[in-house]
């Protein structure tokens, strides 16, 4: 064997390792199997005692990738990953694309609150770091679900109207916090990618209750259109959390 090939072969199991060792790292799985049907151990999760329908989630091609189609129609629902990891210094990269936005969404008021599309992060906060009366709320809130209830969620969106950078309060509970990622129908039926420090963006949403980054418990994709009772389709893609 000659030397230029010899450093060709050395260079392709380099590559080869390289790949194996990112996929090794990946912390979530991919959300469907080779047959199609959702990939434990994402599962569906509601309200507790909902009754408006379940946003539906299914997996297809859509440009040459597989990706998560994410349909709300006056529905609730999302499409959840638990797992425990340290949050520190970890990257969370997607693609997403949004066909069809909540037409009356406003995520500012109750009667609006509703997505085409948002990617959560769960943090597993101490208790004793959330404010007294919302403990106390979450206690009732976590008696009541069949879900273990995380005491503080990041939720990436991308909003009808809100500017990018927007940050708020989701409006029923503080426990949850957007984080606005883009804004309106630009570049519309388009993939575009995210790739966020979640730790960092942990700290600039909770950073006045905490100043330590907390385990990550779960990564959620969804959508609703419960409250607006509209409609709405969005995919998703390419979702990786990795150090």
């Amino acid at each position: 064997m000659t030397l230029p090939t010899k450093l060709l072969l050395a260079a392709t199991l380099l590559l080869v390792s390289a790949g194996r060792a990112q996929a090794d790292l990946q912390l979530l799985q991919p959300f469907a199997t080779a047959g199609g049907t959702i990939n434990a151990p994402w599962h569906l999760a509601s309200l507790p005692h909902q009754k408006r329908p379940l946003t539906r989630f299914s997996v297809l091609e859509l440009d040459g990738r597989r990706a998560l189609r994410v349909e709300a129609d006056g529905s609730y629902g999302n499409l959840v990953h638990p797992l425990r990891v340290d949050g520190t210094a970890l990257t969370l990269s997607w693609q997403w694309r949004v066909e069809e936005f909540v037409a009356e969404s406003d995520l500012a008021t109750k009667r609006g609150d509703d997505t085409a599309v948002k990617v959560c992060v769960f943090f597993e906060m101490p208790m004793s770091q959330v404010p007294f009366v919302e403990r106390q709320l979450l206690r009732v809130a976590r008696a009541a679900s069949d879900e273990p209830l995380p005491a503080a969620t990041v939720c990436y969106v991308w909003d009808r109207t809100l500017p990018a950078g927007t940050t708020l309060d989701n409006a029923y509970t503080r426990r949850m916090r957007y984080l606005v990622l883009r804004s309106g129908a630009a570049s519309p039926a388009r993939w575009q990618p995210e790739r966020r420090d979640v730790g960092a963006d942990f700290l600039r949403l909770f950073g006045n209750e905490s100043t330590q980054i907390p385990p990550i418990v779960g990564v959620a994709v969804g959508a609703d259109a419960d409250n607006t009772h509209g409609h709405s389709v969005a995919h998703v893609a390419d979702l990786v959390l990795a150090p």
